[in-house]
């Protein structure tokens, strides 16, 4: 079955992250298996905290989704040894498979190169002009011709050399012209056999031949091979039976590996003339072949996105997925698909509530440790129910959670929150902890939020933070940064600011802003009220 990433947004938050691993489960509770919950960013501290409260595991990190050479159905032909005989590699190529080239490796699975039906009929061909081998181990040598060796016991051969000749009966002297280390060819001929050992030829062979019982035994420098083929056969197969390697072609090898990106590799192919390419694992051992047809018609990676449905805050390479569903609680965003999806975005205070909600729609109980882990999820993303966007189905679904899980949620949520207490991190580390970018009415907005339970510790470290925001203004173009730090227990939010003081004003009227700096009462939300505020002012 095919993986379906459940992917939060970038920079993600303990919504994001408890959302894409509760309905991961929730999905593979119900048979669809293969739901794999993903993350893009690093954990943020309270995050961290809350997945080992309830002992899960960090989702997966996924950097991008663009379609892969993992993702797609290539080819996974026999691999061949350097050392096998050519007449084996042919019959591979022939096996009716239909593969254009085999991969050619090492004794330790390195890639040696691509064999070629064109490759072995090249080498053929040349043998025509050049009659002769050199160094060919007597053991392909042996498998070719079906044969076996009639020496004596105490003769040793390794390797096979010399100019091949086939000795027909002719008038006159034998083995006119044939030199000593030659490979001689021959039947019944006895004055052949003779002649070749007193000249000193390399390896006589006899084909379909008695002689072979009377010279059984002999010790002598020629190597004497007895073999039931014909001398044309034999002949042949004396070529056939020279390691692979020899006959690889000699072209630069153009390969890719797993993790290659495919319009990459199209754009390779396409300025290529190959008809097969070798692709390897990150530990460069070929794991299968790539043609030109693979890139037709390739698989894309499935996904759901969880918390978020635009595409500035999804993955990376999404126009490149199939997206299957969108779970949200946050304003229509810009993603679309050219193919009906499943799309559930409902106005409540988090995600892990729509979840939950589901899993109590298809009457599956979560266990206590899942429950829990949403429970803190819906307490985080509605700042414990005080966020305008937090809802009554919210605490709902939170108590009943909470009841499952055997958890007091006022308790629970002082600590996650009191996990948001890292005020020795760096400054640029905590503002980009929860970023978010917006564009309204063709103005660019960045802005951070930091929940806590001591906004004054954090704002001791106010000109640290808007370095890091002038920092980012500059780098991204915005026309305003903000930070929110937002403190759970006066239920309000200090805010950082750089751009127009006046657009602060009328955004938050009767607000008393001052050197970059405001405490907004009662604001805690990002999308519910700081947003809304400068979307109404721009229009």
């Amino acid at each position: 079955m095919d993986t379906v990433y459940v992917s939060g947004h970038r920079n993600p938050d303990t919504d994001s992250i408890v959302s894409s691993i509760a309905y991961a489960r929730l999905r593979n509770a119900l048979g669809d298996n293969g739901y794999v919950p993903a993350r893009l960013g690093h954990l943020n501290d309270e995050s961290a905290f809350i997945l080992k409260r309830f002992g899960f595991k960090p989702p997966q990190y996924l950097s991008t989704v663009r379609t892969q050479l993992r993702d797609i159905d290539f080819d996974h032909p026999p691999l061949l040894s350097m050392n096998v005989p050519v007449s084996h590699a042919w019959e591979v190529l022939h096996s009716g498979e239909g593969y254009s080239a085999i991969p050619v490796t090492d004794a330790g699975g390195a890639l040696v190169g691509m064999l070629t039906a064109g490759a072995v009929a090249e080498s053929d061909m040349g043998s025509i002009l050049h009659p002769e081998v050199a160094d060919v181990p007597i053991f392909n040598l042996l498998s070719a011709l079906e044969g076996r060796i009639i020496n004596s016991d105490d003769d040793v051969f390794d390797t096979i050399s010399g100019e091949v000749s086939i000795a027909l009966p002719t008038p006159g002297s034998s083995l006119r012209g044939v030199k000593a280390g030659s490979i001689v060819i021959c039947g019944q001929q006895e004055d052949v056999v003779e002649k070749a050992l007193a000249i000193g030829a390399a390896c006589v062979i006899l084909c379909e031949s008695d002689l072979a019982e009377k010279y059984r035994g002999i010790s002598s420098p020629t190597c004497l091979i007895a073999s039931p083929c014909d001398a044309y056969r034999a002949a042949r197969m004396i070529y056939q039976a020279v390691p692979v390697s020899r006959v690889l072609p000699q072209d630069e090898i153009i390969s890719f590996h797993l993790d290659d990106f495919l319009d990459d590799v199209r754009e390779a192919v396409l300025q290529s003339r190959h008809r097969s390419y070798p692709v390897l694992d990150a530990e460069n051992k070929v794991v299968g072949t790539l043609s030109r047809y693979h890139l037709l018609r390739p698989k894309r990676k499935k996904v759901v996105l969880v918390d978020h449905n635009e595409v500035g805050q999804s993955i990376p390479g999404l126009e490149q997925a199939e997206l299957i569903g969108i779970i949200d609680h946050h304003r229509l965003g810009d993603v679309q698909t050219g193919y009906p999806v499943f799309m559930r975005n409902e106005p409540v205070g988090s995600t892990a509530t729509i979840v939950a909600t589901m899993f109590q729609e298809h009457g599956i109980l979560p266990d206590e440790k899942l429950a829990g882990l949403l429970a803190a999820a819906i307490l985080s993303d509605t700042v414990m129910f005080k966020s305008p966007t937090a809802t009554p189905r919210d605490r709902r679904i939170a108590e009943r959670l909470a009841h499952i899980a055997g958890l007091d949620l006022e308790t629970l949520g002082r600590e996650i929150f009191s996990a948001n207490q890292a005020v020795d991190k760096p400054a640029d580390t905590l503002f980009g902890t929860d970023f978010k970018e917006f564009h309204i009415a063709g103005h660019g907005l960045g802005i951070s939020q930091i929940t806590t339970m001591d906004a004054a510790s954090m704002l001791k470290r106010k000109e640290e933070f808007l370095k890091v925001m002038a920092e980012r203004k500059e780098k991204n173009g915005y026309d305003m940064v903000l930070l929110m730090i937002t403190d759970v227990l006066r239920e309000g939010t200090e805010l950082l600011f750089l751009g127009d003081a006046e657009i602060i004003r009328q955004a938050f009227a009767g607000s008393n802003v001052e050197n970059g700096h405001v405490f907004l009462g009662g604001v805690v939300s990002r999308k519910k009220q700081v947003v809304p505020a400068l979307s109404a002012l721009w229009g």
